[in-house]
């Protein structure tokens, strides 16, 4: 019987994350399976994978043939390096202390580059963070400086409609002046048609006044 180490498939849909297993190579992909050995999630960064190594080591010594996907996560977590070792190994090319030693040493370089992926991708959230806010500061200066000359145009043009209103205010008001003045002087003509009538009754008296003294001396 030939052994696959596969991915199957669960959760939902757009989400979807896969269990790690060791499987008949007949079995459908979702079907039944020997052994299930670890998890994966690629909807994170960087991916999630979990994954019993040992488990992994055993079943891929026994001849268990990874897929491709599988192939790459066991390369990743120092599986296939490690069973490149224990071959050698096997043959006599190394000891089984040297071989201790080189994975020691191939573990460390590895989680090293982790947390410098891990420290780069938190770097450029942050600054991809910073840059969006910066940029959504400046559409909120853009658009508060465009209210504020909008303000000022509206401003501008209430101002220019209430000058000639002001205007128009002066005129009537000259006029209204002008009219009145003419109306406030003529009443002032009526004395003085009474101061001329005055004379003219005294005119009239005088001349009586010889006649009645002419009576008297007759």
């Amino acid at each position: 019987m030939s052994v696959k180490i596969r991915l199957t498939r669960r959760g939902r849909k757009s989400q979807a994350i896969y269990d790690v297993v060791v499987a008949d190579a007949r079995s459908p992909r979702d079907g039944k399976f020997i052994e299930k050995i670890g998890r994966y999630n690629p909807n994170v960064n960087p991916a999630f994978i979990e994954l019993d190594e040992g488990k992994a080591f055993d079943w891929v010594m026994k001849g268990a043939q990874p897929t491709d996907t599988v192939r790459a996560m066991l390369s990743y977590r120092g599986v296939m390096y490690k069973k490149h070792l224990q071959v050698g190994v096997n043959k006599g090319a190394i000891t089984q202390e040297e071989a201790d030693k080189k994975f020691a040493a191939w573990q460390e370089e590895k989680l090293a580059k982790v947390e410098a992926k891990k420290d780069n991708l938190a770097k450029d959230t942050a600054s991809k963070a910073k840059a969006r806010k910066e940029a959504e500061e400046k559409v909120k200066e853009a658009r508060a400086e465009a209210l504020r000359k909008k303000a000022e145009e509206l401003n501008a043009s209430a101002e220019e409609a209430e000058a000639p209103a002001a205007e128009a205010t002066e005129e009537v008001a000259e006029e209204a002046a002008e009219v009145e003045a003419p109306a406030a002087e003529a009443p002032a003509e009526t004395p003085e048609a009474k101061t001329e009538e005055a004379p003219e009754a005294k005119a009239e008296e005088t001349p009586e006044a010889p006649a009645e003294e002419e009576k008297k001396e007759e």
